[in-house]
């Protein structure tokens, strides 16, 4: 029975994720909340960003070492107690109440693993006509 199934399956497409670094961007460049952005050549070793129709970047992949993953943060629901005995503290007996002091919390969790890096700064105008039309080879 098990000799019938293969072990890899081509059908199944396989997803890269890539992380967008834009820490070297000088601090003068400012992109704007929500801005829109289009991302061309990911299939080159130079991909271009456009941001807002105004900032082009040009980026240079980075292979990740080891493993890196990446995590989503989302804020959790607050503990809400229920008092059923007596108390001189309890002034709703069986109605839930939520603690004034407890601080907000945070729920982490992991969401992929990358592989690459997608690093960009700020593309010179002599950088255009090179970016363009070199194919990246995989």
């Amino acid at each position: 029975m098990m000799e019938n199934q293969s072990l890899c399956d081509d059908n199944v497409e396989e997803t890269d994720y890539v992380l967008l670094d834009l820490d070297d961007l000088p601090c003068e460049v400012y992109i704007p909340p929500n801005a829109p952005y289009v991302l061309s050549g990911l299939d080159t070793f130079n991909p271009i960003l456009t941001i807002d129709g105004k900032i082009k970047l040009i980026g240079q992949y980075n292979e990740t070492i080891g493993t890196c993953l990446v995590f989503d943060e989302s804020d959790t629901p607050p503990v809400v107690h229920e008092e059923s005995g007596p108390s001189e503290a309890n002034l709703f007996p069986g109605r839930p109440t939520l603690d004034p002091k407890q601080t907000k919390s945070k729920q982490v969790k992991p969401v992929t693993q990358l592989q690459k890096i997608l690093k960009f700064r700020l593309l010179q105008n002599s950088e255009t006509e090179d970016a363009r039309e070199k194919p990246k080879e995989d």
